[in-house]
C-alpha cells in the first residue's frame, strides 16, 4: 500500500502547478507539471512491474 500512498502524494503535489499553469497562464508552472507527469509515468511503471511480480510469485 506504500506505493498507492506514493502515487496519490505525487499528483497531490501537483495540484497546486496545475492551477497555475491552466487558470493563470504560469510558463513555468508547465514545466514543474511536465517533470511531475514524468515522475508519475515512472512511478506508475515501478508499480506495473512490482505488481507481476508478485502475481507471479503467487502463480508458482
Amino acid at each position: 500500500m506504500n506505493r498507492y500512498q506514493q502515487l496519490k502524494d505525487l499528483i497531490a503535489s501537483l495540484e497546486a502547478d496545475f492551477v497555475k499553469f491552466y487558470d493563470k497562464e504560469n510558463s513555468a508552472a508547465g514545466t514543474r507539471v511536465r517533470k511531475g507527469m514524468q515522475d508519475l509515468k515512472n512511478l506508475a511503471q515501478e508499480i506495473r512491474v512490482e505488481v507481476q511480480d508478485v502475481k507471479n510469485t503467487d502463480e508458482k
